[in-house]
Order: C-alpha cells, then structure tokens, then sequence
C-alpha cells in the first residue's frame, strides 16, 4: 500500500512593512487632485456660462426678427394709408450711410486725401458705414468724385457682417475674422455696458444707428469687397450722370449685390 503523504504546517511569512512615501510625493498627488478638481469646476462653469449666454444670444435675435418684421409691416401699412387717401407717404430720412472708395490717388488734392484717412478710406473698395449728420455730409461731398455711398438695407447689413465683418482686437488692432460671438463680447461688452455680445447685436447697432454705433463702427474693420461683376461705366461721372460716384441712395445695394 501507498504510504500517505504528510503536509508540512503552514508557517506564516513575515509581512513586508510598506516603504514610507515622500512627503514631496504626497503633496505633489494632493496638489494635482485640487488642480483637476478646479479644472473641472471651471469647466462646468464655462459650460454653464455658454448654455446661458447662448439662449440670451436666441432671445436677442428673435427680438430683433420681431422688430424688422413690425417696421416691414408698418412701412406697408402707411403707404396703403397714404395712396387711401389719395396722398404720398414719405418715409424717414435714413440714418446710416455706407460709403466706398471707387478711386485712386491721381490728381488728388491734400484736403481730399486727409477727409479720405478720416473716413478710414484708404484702399479702392474700402468701405464703412457712418452716421447720417451735417458734418458727415459735408466731408462725403469733398471727397465725392472719388466715393460712391447710398443708404444700406438690413440683407446688405446682414451680407456684409457675415461674410466680409473683421474686428479690431486686442491692444495691437489685430483683424480678425468675426467667427466667434465671444470676441464681440470681449472688446465691446464692457465698453456698451453688456449690450453688445453677439454679431446679432452688431449688425442691429449698425443698421438703427443706436447708442452704441460709435463703438461698433470703429471695432469693425473697413470692409474690403472685390470688383464688381460686369466692371465700372464711369467712375469720373457722376451717378445720376450715368456714372459711378456720388450719392446713389438704395441703389448702393444693387452694387454691392455684384461685389460681396
């Protein structure tokens, strides 16, 4: 018979005391615990503030939406009135004007080249928009043979903004595409008190002239649009001449069909 194996006892090992850890390690892991802790508290924070930010951004522009299409139906609504009555409806005198350069320098005289640096004028097919006034006016009619201007609507505001908008940012006047609501916010919100955040607020400042066109006109870097298509007629004449410069009114947005 097979003899039976007998099992040695079960001698327990001695344990093996843990190795002290440094103290620099213990802060350094305490340190890196606190500094992901804030990053993700500020990132719920930044997740936050854009959920907010973005239905006020909605908000604005259906308000906005709202005011355009009460000023449509208004305008409609007494003109029917007017022609009732047997009468004409005269309409506001428009508030911005866009004016452009269409010229070069030849034969220019020194007066109508600084009036064209004050306007910010200083490239063929640059143009701002500016207040409607008496002194605007006046310059507009020095330098007119080298400019063409005329009264913008909302879809060439809108147009121009979207496509062709750059701002003036940081304190080196960077130009830089307006691709992002938050550079708005960043160079005109505090300087309009909050009321200027998104591109929305931007094009409704510029095309109602409101209390803040001053600032938004000069963040907007002068816009540089291409050649028309089909070309020029005559940029030496004047418009109701059947030239290119001077004053064309809502023409201006039939050219600037051709060129955006």
């Amino acid at each position: 018979p097979r003899p039976s194996s007998v099992r040695a006892p079960l001698v327990p090992r001695p344990l093996k005391m843990a190795k002290p850890v440094p103290e620099s390690v213990l802060k350094k892991r305490k340190r890196n615990e606190q500094w992901a802790a804030d990053k993700l508290k500020a990132q719920k924070a930044l997740e936050a503030k854009a959920k907010t930010k973005s239905a006020e951004v909605f908000k604005r522009a259906e308000a906005y939406v709202k005011e355009y299409r009460a000023q449509e139906s208004d305008l409609v609504r007494l003109r029917r009135e007017a022609r009732a009555k047997g009468g004409f409806y005269v309409p506001d005198e428009p508030k911005v004007v866009y004016v452009m350069r269409i010229r070069g320098l030849n034969d220019m005289h020194p007066k109508t080249k600084k009036v064209l640096q004050i306007l910010r004028l200083r490239q063929i097919h640059n143009g701002v928009f500016l207040r409607v006034n008496k002194p605007i006016m006046n310059m507009l009619r020095i330098v007119e043979p080298y400019i063409t201007y005329g009264y913008p609507s909302l879809k060439t505001v809108r147009e121009l903004i979207y496509k062709r908008g750059y701002g003036k940012v940081g304190a080196g006047k960077q130009r830089v595409a307006l691709t992002d609501n938050d550079i708005i916010e960043k160079e005109l919100g505090d300087k309009t008190d909050g009321r200027i955040i998104c591109i929305e607020d931007v094009i409704h400042e510029i095309y109602t002239a409101g209390p803040n066109f001053k600032q938004v006109s000069n963040f907007l870097w002068p816009f540089k649009v291409s050649a028309p298509n089909g070309g020029y007629t005559q940029k030496r004449t004047h418009y109701i001449e059947g030239g290119e410069a001077g004053n064309r009114e809502e023409q201006i947005n039939t050219l600037l069909r051709r060129m955006n």
